[in-house]
């Protein structure tokens, strides 16, 4: 089979943010913009002549035609084997799994938790030989080959079966044989679920009349769940809910949230409700946990994770540290702080991440993004993270809602909550964050909310591994008691931009330790719109989504 090159016109809009590429699933499917981005992504990688690449996705629309294209575009630029799942499925976790058995570099299909369908969006990422996304420096040098590529090359590949698990070999003229190989999407990754946790005792909860439901929201998680949660631990069939992954995520909005996973929400919070709860999104990265009418905020199922984490058999040596993105809440590091082990803040993005974990500086790491995970992997986990949390319950013995409450009474609480405003216009996005940069210099030392200023700033983080540094990471207004409120413009939509707002208030009180969110936050809430200007700068009375 033959090679072409292909004229191609560069795309100056090609600029992967912290989870790769994403645009509108028209767009990815216009004609040579795919390929003009995976071709940027093969010249500046550089792999290797008879390298092996990992290449899968969650599932959505133009999942099969894009993973198609990305077969033919390998064999034609010198990978002499490519791994992917069966029908193109690969969770974002089982894929970094696979590409740290051996292989070079993978190429990740997702926007993650973004809807899809052809009106929907779509993306695409790539993560080095580690497992995990690529550094910033590659994803930089990714967008400037984007806009200055004028060809791309493909080989005229005979035709192969991505249903069909085996090794296929092809033949490239003037290459070599090409072979394509399909695994079973699930079985390397249950395997290395089983190496983490005490399945046994897993087991025997279920046996004993323990009782949940996973969302796996019409997404990737769906089979993995079915097989883990439902076959080898024994769960009752119709645990695992929305278990089949469906192109356009059946018309929902894969975001493990208590929003958009309201199903979920209606049965934990009803009159039969299950004992654990829990969802995932699109690719499988992110996790929901909740309890029989109680919701686990992200930073807490973190501080929770690391605060339990030697009874977990893959973390019975202890943790050498933690790892939190810069807007998640401090609870880990208190927990950090009683454990005598190190706590590491970074941006946002799971790539600040990979320094640390590849040097063996932390074991577990989280985002307030609904994102866990640990050196088992170079990406968050999910499904690890709901694993995680059953396997705690099965060794205390006790509810979701009161080992929170356990874990508040010894180290405390973070009140915490996120607003996000979502589809902003950009220029009233950035309108907002250019009032409050003007005032970073001015808010130190005085008073909002009935607190004193400690410092306020535009996060820059220098890795301790490498020595990189990332500025302009989010603004930060930190008070002397331990709150904060922060800042930020998300880079995960297609359309417009999003401003995050993050609130956080400490209480070590133990009459306080059990007030609603949305009390104990109020001050800190009315004073950060006040502050941003938020509501006349962009029109919006009230947000998208409250977290």
């Amino acid at each position: 089979m033959s090679i072409r090159t292909i004229t191609t016109s560069p795309f100056a809009d090609q600029r992967p943010g912290t989870s790769g590429l994403r645009k509108r699933t028209a767009l990815f499917s216009a004609p040579r913009y795919l390929e003009n981005f995976v071709q940027a992504l093969f010249d500046v990688a550089a792999l290797p002549v008879g390298s092996t690449l990992v290449v899968g996705g969650d599932g959505r629309f133009f999942n099969r035609e894009a993973i198609d294209t990305i077969i033919r575009m390998a064999a034609a630029n010198g990978v002499s084997r490519v791994i992917s799942g069966r029908g193109g499925l690969l969770s974002t976790p089982a894929a970094s799994h696979l590409i740290r058995q051996g292989a070079q570099g993978g190429m990740i299909l997702s926007a993650s938790h973004n809807p899809g369908g052809p009106d929907g969006d779509f993306g695409l990422k790539y993560n080095s030989a580690n497992g995990g996304p690529a550094p910033e420096s590659f994803t930089n040098a990714v967008a400037d080959r984007a806009g200055a590529l004028t060809s791309y090359r493909l080989a005229d590949l005979a035709p192969f079966d991505l249903d069909a698990i085996g090794v296929q070999v092809l033949d490239v003229d003037g290459v070599g044989p090409f072979a394509l190989e399909v695994v079973d999407p699930v079985a390397a990754y249950a395997t290395l679920m089983e190496s983490l946790f005490d399945f046994a005792a897993m087991r025997a909860l279920f046996a004993g009349g323990f009782r949940m439901t996973f969302d796996a929201m019409h997404a990737i998680t769906g089979p993995y769940a079915h097989d883990i949660l439902e076959g080898r631990l024994g769960a009752p069939a119709g645990t695992v809910i929305n278990g089949v992954p469906l192109t356009d995520f059946g018309g929902g909005h894969p975001d493990p949230n208590l929003t958009y996973a309201h199903e979920l929400v209606e049965q934990l919070f009803g009159a039969d409700a299950p004992d654990f709860g829990a969802a995932s999104d699109g690719d499988g990265d992110r996790n929901m946990i909740l309890g029989r009418h109680f919701f686990v905020t992200p930073s807490d199922s973190l501080a929770v994770l690391a605060a339990n984490a030697t009874m977990v058999p893959g973390y019975a040596r202890g943790l050498a540290g933690v790892a939190r993105s810069m807007p998640t809440s401090a609870a880990v590091d208190v927990v950090a702080d009683a454990l005598g082990v190190p706590c590491f803040e970074t941006p946002t993005g799971w790539k600040f991440f990979g320094n640390l974990l590849d040097a063996g500086r932390i074991t577990l790491c989280g985002e307030e993004s609904f994102g866990t995970g640990s050196d088992h992997v170079r990406e968050k986990d999910g499904l690890w993270a709901v694993l995680f949390w059953i396997n705690i319950i099965a060794v205390r013995g006790q509810s979701v809602e009161t080992i929170v409450h356990e874990h508040w009474a010894r180290y405390g609480r973070n009140y915490y909550t996120r607003y996000d405003y979502e589809g902003v216009p950009s220029e009233a996005a950035n309108s907002v964050m250019a009032h409050l940069r003007a005032q970073l210099a001015t808010l130190p030392g005085t008073a909002l909310a009935g607190r004193t200023v400690r410092a306020a700033d535009d996060f820059a983080y220098r890795d301790p591994v490498d020595g990189s540094t990332s500025a302009k990471q989010g603004l930060r207004v930190l008070f002397t008691d331990g709150a904060r409120m922060i800042f930020r413009l998300s880079g995960t939509g297609t359309e417009g931009a999003t401003i995050r707002v993050y609130i956080e208030s400490r209480e070590t009180n133990p009459a306080r330790l059990n007030l609603p969110v949305a009390e104990a936050l109020h001050d800190l809430v009315t004073t950060a719109l006040t502050v941003s200007d938020l509501e006349a700068r962009t029109g919006r009375t009230s947000p998208t989504v409250i977290t």
